[in-house]
């Protein structure tokens, strides 16, 4: 790892600014006055965002960004938006672009640009403006900066206004080569050229035998991947799924109980409340096991005719166990129902013995958002007590097709679900890349949050130590082309980030995020294989 992107923090790195600033645009550019201590503090420092990038701990580059009205290039030639060639309404002032003479020509200097576009993107801005030096003008213009209006400066120190915005990034050299980003979020997942192929074919008629066939085998193909007896096909998200599912416990008679232990537990039960259900809750800590005993003792004790919970529990990254509880419901003529949306396509799942579940096409299936699953082990009959378009059974007697659905997502989707066909290579290699996170972070002292005995591989929530700022990181992590997930607001109420590992990563890049992780967190960075 050479070169580190991200926002200054720390008081040695605004030191290293400070001095880099002076020997830039004091002694190479003459536009300040020397002075003895050789460092030089911008007078809008206390507003600037500093982006660096670092080589072996030292600041060799840095940009400043603004936001804050009116721009000094706002005092320098007007109002910039009446002097720009297109219209913008979120621009953002960047100055102080400098970086150490050796590393201009280099890819330090363009992993600058990268950084700060990638920031800017990330913070709203649609575009980015300059007072370049005329002397790098050329590189700017490298970088997709396009001059406008008049220069600026002296004779000594020329300056001319330029913008940057997403498109002349991308025309840039910088933008051309910017590599994908590392995914390692848990949803939208990373595409494969093929599936993306299959979306944009020509669509066709759901009404069609071509459709009719192309159903079933999608059907087919899932059922055998969870075991289950039938499937409906909804277009919409796991919300939309789990709504359904809501419907039909709707439907049973008397009480049921939902298990709650982390975020989606708590979405279960604001649709049941929606719905004006009847139910308790047993509710653990975030991250804990439920207990078997207990929960097996509440539905052996004939008050409840349904039980709902999550499978795995995205908030936090537990995979909730439920053979013994299925076993149970079975004893005591307890529906059983799944929030399978997160599982599905990353363990093995036997769901012949569960009632309701649901489960969408984006997560580990690796297709485009927009379609959901409700797997049912009886056919439903249709019931006027349910919206239209929640009702299982109108499905189920339309053959699952009662209303227009989207021949290019199940095309997709179909195309997706090839990964599945020869083994379980897929479940194999979720199970290797969280393994590997895991041990790394054994190594480095960073804690993860659920213990490795009932979690799921898919995801891994990390704890932050000290006073380090997962949003901080998240960010920082993104300028340096690595997306985790940080951003949802219950890992930002408890200062969570969380790594997935969904995505088809080789272990070099996942090697890459775990140093790059280590250092901007300055913790130990493990070793892999023996080397960094």
């Amino acid at each position: 790892m050479s070169f580190l992107y991200k926002v200054a923090t720390t008081a040695l790195e605004f030191k290293e600014i400070h001095e880099l600033n002076y020997k830039t645009f004091a002694e190479e550019i003459p536009q300040h006055a020397h002075n003895e201590s050789q460092m030089l503090i911008d007078k809008f420092h206390d507003e600037n965002t500093y982006i660096i990038c670092k080589k072996e701990q030292k600041v060799i580059g840095m940009i400043a960004v603004r936001g804050q009205r009116p721009f000094s290039l706002d005092g320098k030639i007007g109002k910039v938006e009446e002097k720009l060639p297109l219209v913008v309404e979120n621009p953002v002032e960047i100055r102080l672009l400098a970086i150490e003479p050796q590393y201009r020509n280099g890819r330090a200097f363009l992993g600058l640009a990268q950084a700060l576009v990638l920031y800017c993107l990330k913070a709203g801005y649609d575009a980015a403006l300059i007072s370049g030096t005329t002397r790098e003008q050329k590189l700017y213009g490298q970088l997709g900066f396009r001059a406008f209006a008049e220069m600026t400066g002296t004779k000594e120190a020329l300056f001319q206004p330029m913008y940057l915005t997403k498109e002349t990034f991308e025309a840039g050299i910088a933008g051309r080569i910017l590599k994908p980003h590392t995914n390692f979020l848990p949803g939208p997942v990373t595409l494969s050229k093929d599936v993306q192929h299959a979306l944009a074919q020509e669509p066709f008629s759901h009404r069609s035998i071509e459709y009719e066939s192309l159903l079933t085998r999608v059907k087919n193909k899932l059922l055998t991947l969870t075991g289950a007896a039938h499937m409906q096909l909804f277009q919409g998200t796991g919300t939309l799924a789990n709504d359904v599912v809501a419907g039909q416990l709707s439907l049973v008679d008397g009480k049921g109980l939902i298990l709650v232990n982390g975020e989606f537990g708590t979405r279960l039960v604001d649709h049941a409340s929606r719905f004006g259900m009847a139910y308790d809750t047993v509710e653990v800590e975030w991250g804990s096991p439920f207990d078997e005993d207990s929960v097996n003792e509440l539905l052996g004790s004939g008050q409840y005719s349904w039980l709902w919970m999550v499978h795995s529990e995205t908030s936090t990254g537990i995979l909730n166990h439920f053979a013994t509880f299925e076993k149970t419901c079975k004893q005591n003529n307890v529906v059983l129902a799944l929030d399978c949306i997160s599982s599905i396509g990353t363990v093995p799942l036997k769901l012949k013995g569960v009632a309701f579940a649901s489960g969408v096409s984006g997560k580990a299936l690796a297709a485009y958002t927009g379609l959901a699953f409700v797997f049912h082990s009886e056919m439903a009959q249709s019931n006027k007590r349910l919206p239209r378009y929640l009702d299982l059974g109108m499905y189920c007697e339309a053959d699952g097709i009662p209303y227009s659905q989207s021949s290019n997502l199940l095309v997709a989707l179909e195309k997706s679900l090839q990964k599945y066909e020869q083994s379980n290579s897929v479940f194999d290699a979720i199970e290797q890349r969280a393994k590997r996170i895991r041990n790394a972070m054994k190594e480095t002292g960073i804690e993860i949050f659920v213990e490795e005995s009932y979690a799921t591989p898919a995801i891994i929530t990390l704890t932050m130590p000290g006073n380090c700022s997962a949003i901080q990181l998240g960010d920082n992590l993104f300028m340096n082309g690595i997306t985790t997930h940080y951003e949802s607001s219950y890992l930002r109420e408890r200062n969570w980030l969380q790594i997935a590992s969904l995505n088809d990563v080789t272990d070099k890049e996942v090697d890459r995020m775990l140093a790059i992780l280590c250092e901007l967190v300055n913790c130990k960075v493990p070793m892999f294989n023996g080397t960094l």
